[in-house]
């Protein structure tokens, strides 16, 4: 079922329509597909979403 209560975002780098989401709930941050937002969401924890965001910058600038 799709959760309809978050308020999901995304980034406005995103033409398609087909991109992740992310939602700040409490102390968690939730990552989605937009395609099937029915899946459950990917749940870090703030530090492990600062950890996620400085490997995938860090994978980007190496490429």
């Amino acid at each position: 079922m799709e959760d309809t209560t978050t308020a999901w975002r995304r980034s406005t780098f995103c033409a398609s329509g087909s991109c992740v989401e992310i939602a700040h709930v409490d102390d968690l941050v939730k990552l989605r597909d937009s395609k099937n937002p029915e899946l459950p969401p990917v749940v870090f924890t703030l530090r492990e979403w600062t950890g996620f965001q400085e490997r995938v910058l860090a994978i980007g600038k190496s490429s």
